[in-house]
């Protein structure tokens, strides 16, 4: 298995993954090729992937404002967890946000992701019982699928 930096040329086995993740939630525009491309583009060689055999079987769009790092879309295939690979390919991001000088990195989990949380917790994040995280849309045509 390897963990490299992804690349736009990843976008359709990654966008493959996560239509195979069970309440995983994709936007139309963020996470399009368009999408992802500009984010990528804005926080060049700090998303990864993780590759088994030529297939891409993990994921994390990562980035930074300057000040703070954000995960984004992180995910294995379910046919490959319990290896590693998720932590280890945090461990790229993190080391990638270190890096471009980043002190504190974020992510979101939905509260009802019970796998996600537990890994979050098992691999020493902490969550925020402090703050309200809050949202605004500024395009309604951005929408969100859920997969089932």
């Amino acid at each position: 298995m390897t963990v490299r930096a992804m690349t736009i040329e990843d976008y359709e086995q990654v966008k493959a993954l996560w239509l195979k993740i069970k309440g995983f939630a994709i936007r139309s525009i963020d996470d399009s090729y368009e999408g992802v491309e500009r984010f990528l583009m804005r926080n060049p060689g700090i998303s990864v992937v993780a590759i088994e055999d030529g297939k891409i079987i993990g994921a994390i769009l990562c980035g930074h404002d300057g000040r703070r790092g954000c995960l984004y879309h992180v995910c294995v295939d379910p046919e490959y967890r319990l290896r590693g690979i998720g932590k280890e390919m945090v461990v790229f991001c993190m080391k990638a946000l270190q890096d471009e000088g980043i002190s504190k990195v974020s992510l979101i989990a939905f509260t009802k992701n019970d796998i996600g949380n537990a890994f979050w917790k098992q691999i020493g994040w902490t969550k925020r019982e402090d703050l309200n995280y809050y949202d605004f849309t500024l395009n309604t045509e951005n929408i969100i699928r859920y997969i089932e």
